[in-house]
């Protein structure tokens, strides 16, 4: 038992037990529409592990979320609340696309520039967003919101323009094969990388089949890379004492407006990557006129929330979030359940993650009846030492204490 409430005490288990929840209330809604719970969480997993393919179309669904996710992380962990991480995003798309298409040069030129160009779209508009705050006090997350729209809105002009506009389609030109970043895109077509293909089926299935890029494998670094940035440098430092307390920070020196700047920056360059490593790694290669948002940047706040804001935390967060939307999908055909029900099951865990105070509360509870139980017992051996019985020892216990109330008023 006290293993037990030693773990509940723990950070991690917050993010444990609002999965279990998120679960148990999918599988009660389930029941009550009509659906096997067993039935549908076997599809969901099958349709998130069940072959290799499945594996590698996960972990290209979570590179944007894990980013978009460390972002907001970033700057939660700095007193910022970035929601305009989709904005972030979508102006990261558009630069890359359009220099993308702008630009043909060899890949170990056009590649590195691509990414760059979205990487500084998110970091400039993360930087006004935080300039705003700096200098006027205009809260981010009112400014952050505003900007989402005006980006939506953006990437649908650039759509729609005579420069970048492919005929007879709602998307712009596609970027250059030059600037992709799938792994091996040629020698998986050739004669020769068929024919070496051939031998290893899985492989084969994950690489033809599946825009498999290095987009999961440079997020995973950036996320790392921003734990570490701000747990173990000057910088990381000043941010964070910016976060907790402004006026300290102030006072001790610490240049408040440019570490809000700053934060912003970095947090809008991590969801301008995001942007550019879609656009770069995953087929069109462009972008579409957008009805919506299309909810990679707020995806993004649920990924960081189930990690408890760690950066490093938002790597199997993020896997997790992409398993149960992709997996959803399976539900959906297999069982003909609606796709609405894994929403409800992200929703809840979300819910429950953003209640960090309920195992620490649950611990204490176990550890007091614990306690009570310990006590009972103890009372219990007492009174049987004695030769009486628990109602015999309290009466005892009753007279003893008047006989001293009497003595002492004496």
């Amino acid at each position: 038992m006290k293993a037990v409430t030693s773990f509940l005490r723990k950070p991690i288990a917050s993010a444990i037990v609002a999965i279990a929840i998120g679960f148990a209330v999918a599988a009660v809604v389930l029941a009550a529409a009509g659906y096997d719970p067993a039935a549908s969480f076997a599809a969901l997993f099958s349709g998130a592990l069940g072959k290799p393919k499945y594996i590698a179309n996960v972990f290209i669904k979570a590179t944007p979320i894990l980013l978009t996710g460390v972002a907001v992380a970033f700057a939660f962990q700095t007193g910022l609340f970035n929601i305009g991480a989709e904005g972030q995003y979508i102006l990261g798309t558009i630069l890359s696309s359009i220099v993308g298409i702008m630009v043909d040069l060899p890949p170990i030129i056009e590649i590195p520039l691509v990414v760059l160009s979205g990487v500084l779209g998110g970091a400039l508009l993360g930087a006004f967003i935080g300039f705003l705050k700096a200098k006027f006090g205009i809260h981010e997350v009112i400014t952050s919101i505003m900007t989402n729209w005006i980006m939506l809105y953006l990437c649908n002009f650039v759509v729609g323009s005579n420069t970048f506009h492919k005929p007879n389609s709602t998307s712009a030109l596609p970027i250059n094969p030059s600037a992709y970043t799938m792994i091996l895109p040629n020698w998986k077509k050739s004669p020769e990388g068929m024919a070496a293909l051939d031998n290893i089926p899985w492989l084969k299935e994950v690489l033809l089949k599946t825009d498999l890029n290095m987009g999961f494998i440079v997020a995973a670094i950036v996320a790392v890379l921003a734990g570490i940035l701000l747990a173990r440098t000057k910088l990381g430092f000043k941010l964070r004492a910016v976060g907790h307390n402004k006026d300290a920070a102030h006072f001790s020196g610490i240049n408040v407006d440019r570490s809000i700047i700053t934060c912003m920056l970095i947090s809008g360059a991590i969801c301008g990557l995001a942007g550019a490593l879609n656009i770069t790694g995953i087929s069109p290669h462009t972008i579409t006129l957008l009805a919506a948002q299309e909810g990679y940047g707020f995806n993004g706040l649920s990924v960081a929330f189930i990690a408890g804001c760690s950066t490093v935390g938002c790597i199997p967060s993020s896997l997790l979030f992409a398993g149960l939307l992709y997996g959803g999908m399976t539900v959906q055909q297999v069982m003909g359940a609606p796709s609405d029900i894994i929403n409800i099951m992200i929703g809840t865990i979300v819910f429950f993650t953003a209640l960090p105070g309920i195992t620490p509360i649950l611990a204490n509870w176990i550890d007091k009846r614990r306690a009570s139980k310990a006590d009972a017992l103890l009372a219990a051996e007492a009174a049987s030492a004695t030769g009486d019985t628990p109602r015999e020892q309290a009466a005892e216990d009753l007279v003893t204490d008047a006989s001293n109330n009497v003595e002492q008023e004496a």
